[in-house]
């Protein structure tokens, strides 16, 4: 849900207005649903650190953009500082902050990310 909230706020050719309140409603909902989980004082996901956690956790990163404030989600805010203080995440992302250091939207990514169809992987 979050990707689909990303692809109508920051890469749709036109803005659908409907598709744009849909997706960051169901991103709230979902960091919702996370907090609650989060609420009876566990620090993961799973209990332990997993790859649910890992799964997670970047598409929390850009909750900005997705018209979010983990100041609104406590414990998602929590867990999310405890993912992004752990040494390997802050090593991953450092090192990604200098490999993409402008991301590029043109018509050429355009059609690599969105261009695509089943006659893609024929």
């Amino acid at each position: 849900m979050a990707g689909q909230n990303h692809h109508f706020n920051q890469y749709a050719p036109q803005a659908i207005p409907y598709a744009i309140e849909r997706y960051v409603k169901e991103t709230a909902r979902l960091y919702g649903v996370l907090n609650r989980h989060l609420a009876d004082g566990r620090a993961y996901i799973a209990d332990d650190y997993s790859n649910a956690d890992m799964a997670s956790y970047p598409w929390v990163v850009p909750h900005k953009q997705q018209g979010q404030r983990l100041s609104d989600y406590p414990y998602l805010a929590n867990w999310f500082e405890r993912i992004k203080a752990r040494p390997a995440t802050a090593r991953a992302y450092s090192r990604a902050s200098q490999i993409n250091t402008q991301p590029v939207v043109d018509e050429k990514s355009r059609a690599i990310l969105f261009g695509q169809d089943g006659s893609s992987v024929r």
